[in-house]
């Protein structure tokens, strides 16, 4: 497993895991989507997961100055999920930014609760 920041190398294979999702990411797929899809990862922090050359993962955050951080965006491919990866690219921002506060801005409470985060959207670190 090799996780690291993205980059618009990563663009592609990014897009091809969106798609793969099907309906839950179509807003960024459509030509206005991605536009702004494109344009929102060059100011996100974002991490990427690949097993070998397959990208299999990826996060994308809001870093907000010096205090909080705000996780937008956690996918994983269907194939590749129960292997901890969720957990791993989640490990990447406390890696990088472990003074921040993180807060998970998502409707999936039980996945994020397993990983330690409270309900209303915390980190209980």
């Amino acid at each position: 497993m090799n996780i690291r920041t993205y980059t618009a190398s990563d663009e592609s294979s990014l897009f091809a895991l969106l798609s793969s999702e099907g309906d839950e990411w179509k807003d960024y797929l459509t030509d206005d989507g991605a536009t702004k899809f494109k344009r929102t990862l060059e100011r996100s922090l974002t991490f990427v997961a690949y097993e070998g050359e397959t990208l299999c993962g990826y996060s994308r955050s809001v870093v907000d100055g010096e205090f909080h951080i705000y996780v937008c965006d956690l996918l994983v491919h269907k194939q590749s999920r129960g292997k901890g990866i969720g957990k791993q690219l989640m490990e990447c921002i406390y890696e990088d930014y472990p003074e921040h506060t993180v807060f998970v801005l998502s409707d999936v409470d039980d996945y994020y609760q397993k990983l330690g985060y409270e309900k209303e959207g915390t980190c209980s670190r």
